[in-house]
């Protein structure tokens, strides 16, 4: 699995004009799943991305994490995290999974989080969709769960 995660003070998701997620504070994750990926990966970038401290301390440390400043997670699925660009101009998205094997990862992954204590909020796996954000630093971190 692979992760673009941007700190924010605020994003949203809308489909045909409609909101269907958004938080305040916390991260936008863009998650891709890759084909054979498992939930032992869905778990350990669960855990990555719910733990990590970009936020600022009094002293201007990245040192703080989201629960640390009430934060929230925006996951909305990305299968071009997993486009190749190696040939030509187009992307192949061979790598990337189908629909019947990355959405359960998704929804397991967003419920691992959960299950941390976060509030998760959500795109709409598989629709076109207008992500918006307002990003705070600008922190923005590569995740993926072969190197981690």
């Amino acid at each position: 699995m692979r992760a673009v995660v941007t700190r924010v003070a605020s994003a949203a998701v809308t489909v045909a004009g409609a909101a269907v997620g958004e938080i305040g504070k916390g991260y936008l994750v863009l998650l891709g799943v890759k084909t054979g990926d498992g939930e032992a990966q869905a778990e350990k970038l669960a855990d990555k991305i719910t733990g990590l401290r970009v936020f600022e301390d009094e002293t201007g440390k990245m040192n703080r994490g989201l629960a640390d400043v009430g934060g929230s997670l925006l996951v909305v699925s990305q299968f071009t995290l997993y486009g190749n660009c190696r040939h030509g101009r187009r992307p192949e998205f061979l790598q990337a999974a189908k629909s019947a094997e990355a959405v359960p990862l998704y929804e397991y992954f967003v419920r691992r989080c959960r299950e941390r204590g976060f509030t998760v909020a959500t795109g709409a796996f598989g629709e076109e969709m207008l992500v918006s954000s307002v990003n705070d630093g600008p922190v923005t971190l590569i995740l993926d769960t072969e190197q981690l």
